[in-house]
């Protein structure tokens, strides 16, 4: 297993900055980035020439130019970010508290509002203090060349900046505020391009779609070549639910919750070869259930899910090898083509959340976003020998795996297990890994080998719904009588300071309080824990470890369940304040996998016991 957030790019000279490549006849370039490998990427977002930022922790930033970090940003302490729209050259950004921030280089648009152009290069995150002042929660934003849409109190729509060709669908009116924009129907989603002059709105209507702006080329899809001033609905989709929209310059695409990809606009780069001048399912993907969309300023990027990559339209500019198949206009290729992905990819071709792409002018992305659950953080734990506590196979094809893991998901103890699969019947080593995939990932394949191995083991097959590795560690935790180790947590903290040379005297009874847990959960979930047994494992072998993290008691139990469980709840004798003040710290110093998911919770309970 390789880092989550491993970055692959593909783009013009100023992005290669790489430590190695993967280099295929007739196929895209793709390099592995030396960002900073870290668990905690939450999304990318390329600007204008080489330049993009990267959305690391809850509050933090990193700012690249030309293949090098210029800057690092850090917003408030109290401030988390919730989203990053950007533009030509400015980037916006989301917090959870409903404030907006920016960056910006330029500002001659009056895209931000009240921020003169002169005003920022790129120095410092400023805040967009217009929406604060008239009382306005912003949910949701969307930005295009040189103008911005805010989705604002869940149903008010403000636009700003520039409002060529009708992109602000205001009529013709022009002012340096945000103007509120009127939709016929309640808006709930906004999207636009960051070369795009037009936006679109997904409205309370799931199956209809409003646009504005400029529509030369039929890149609006409302079937007309003239500007459009104010939001016109988009009607042909029949009853399919809209996912996401995404507009370049000269053309759009849409993909339905079903997976269908649409697109019109210019020729060249809409997919379909002819100039549509409405939403149109393109031929190459009917069969294909669509996931991600990413566009840049003429070149389209979607990905299915089975995580197979399709790309057309200005394609040349980002693949120097890329071979069009248009003899007329060598630089576009029109068709939706399917893209070679870098080899160390083909690994999660089985996960279907974990490629997330991402486009800009000039470059593409390709990374991996753990969603951390606990069967998440458990499949990490696969192959690793460091910690497993005991063997299962023949002499001389022993494997090793974590007893408690195995003997939870069959139900089975690893001695009943060794004597039906290693018997007189014993199964070879690929049916062993094919049988350990599903112990780890929940992996069913090769079924018929699996189900052999299943019927040696006398289990049903195929696993029911109930008896996914998920549920199996929820379950898990109610069990303390095959929990196989304690966390010893002091109580007297007067004695703290005493002699502690003797390892007897400091576990005396009554000085500690076991909490029971599951060795392979702790190893799976925390890197701190990790650390902490690593530390011991020289030492010597043990089934308990002194808990140094200060905390109460009452928070640490909190911890272990969601550590099971992915979820906190409290009970009415528990203190609010005292768990989220507790555990604020907890997602760095425990090393947590899941970071947003802790965080998550805590913003949960704060909001329901008005903690903020």
């Amino acid at each position: 297993m390789f880092n989550s957030s491993s970055v692959y790019i593909t783009g013009q000279k100023g992005f290669r900055f790489v430590t190695k490549e993967e280099k295929t006849n007739n196929l895209p370039i793709w390099t592995e980035s030396n960002l900073k490998k870290t668990q905690t990427i939450k999304k990318i977002v390329s600007g204008s020439r080489p330049r993009f930022l990267v959305w690391k922790k809850p509050n933090k930033l990193e700012f690249y130019e030309k293949g090098k970090k210029k800057r690092k940003y850090q917003l408030p302490k109290n401030e988390r970010i919730k989203d990053i729209v950007s533009g030509f050259f400015t980037y916006l950004i989301l917090t959870e508290s409903g404030k907006v921030w920016s960056l910006a280089k330029r500002n001659r648009f009056k895209e931000v509002p009240l921020l003169d152009a002169d005003q920022s290069n790129f120095e410092e995150i400023r805040p967009v203090t217009f929406f604060e002042e008239k009382k306005l929660f912003v949910n949701s934003l969307a930005m295009g060349f040189g103008s911005v849409y805010y989705l604002c109190n869940g149903d008010q729509l403000y636009a700003s900046g520039s409002n060529s060709h009708g992109s602000l669908g205001i009529g013709q009116n022009r002012g340096h505020e945000p103007m509120p924009v009127y939709v016929q129907d309640k808006v709930t989603k906004i999207f636009a391009g960051i070369f795009a002059f037009g936006f679109f709105f997904i409205t309370s209507q799931p199956d209809l779609l409003y646009a504005c702006g400029k529509t030369t080329f039929g890149q609006l899809g409302v079937g007309s070549m003239f500007d459009q001033y104010t939001p016109t609905a988009v009607k042909n989709f029949k009853g399919s639910e809209i996912l996401t929209v995404g507009s370049c310059r000269f053309h759009s695409v849409l993909i339905t919750k079903k997976g269908q990809t649409y697109s019109c606009g210019r020729e060249e780069y809409n997919g379909h070869i002819v100039q549509k001048y409405i939403f149109t399912l393109i031929p190459q993907l009917k069969e294909k259930k669509a996931v991600q969309l990413a566009n840049g300023a003429r070149q389209t990027l979607v990905l299915t899910d089975q995580n197979e990559l399709y790309g057309w339209g200005m394609l040349q500019r980002l693949y120097p090898t890329y071979e069009s198949n248009n003899n007329k206009n060598k630089n576009c290729n029109k068709f939706p083509t399917k893209i070679r992905l870098p080899g160390i990819f083909t690994n999660y071709l089985d996960s279907k959340d974990l490629i997330q792409i991402a486009c800009g002018s000039l470059v593409c992305f390709l990374y991996l976003d753990f969603k951390y659950t606990p069967s998440k953080d458990v499949g990490i734990l696969y192959g690793s020998k460091k910690f497993c506590d005991c063997e299962i196979g023949t002499l001389g094809n022993k494997i090793p795996v974590h007893k408690a893991l195995v003997e939870c998901r069959t139900k089975l103890t690893i001695d009943q297990i060794q004597n039906k699969l290693f018997g007189e019947k014993s199964i070879n080593k690929e049916q062993t890994l094919n049988f350990l995939k599903w112990i780890y990932f929940d992996e069913i394949s090769d079924l018929e080998k699996l189900e052999q191995t299943f019927n040696l083991l006398e289990l049903t097959f195929p696993p029911s719904v109930d008896n996914t590795l998920e549920k199996d560690i929820v379950q898990l935790y109610k069990d303390d009588d095959s929990k196989d180790f304690k966390i010893l947590v002091k109580i007297d903290q007067d004695n703290q300071d005493n002699d502690n040379d003797n390892e007897e005297d400091e576990e005396e009874e009554g000085n500690y309080e076991e909490i029971p847990v599951h060795k392979f959960i702790l190893l799976a979930r925390s890197g701190l824990f990790r650390a902490m047994f690593d530390y011991v494992n020289e030492k010597e072998n043990t089934n308990k470890i002194q808990d140094y993290t200060n905390k109460s008691i009452e928070s640490l139990k909190i911890l272990i369940k969601y550590f099971y469980t992915n979820s906190i709840e409290l009970t009415t004798n528990q203190d609010p304040k005292l768990i989220v003040d507790e555990l604020s710290d907890a997602v760095e110093y425990y090393q947590l996998n899941d970071q947003c998911n802790l965080e998550n919770q805590l913003n949960i309970i704060k909001k329901k016991y008005d903690l903020n």
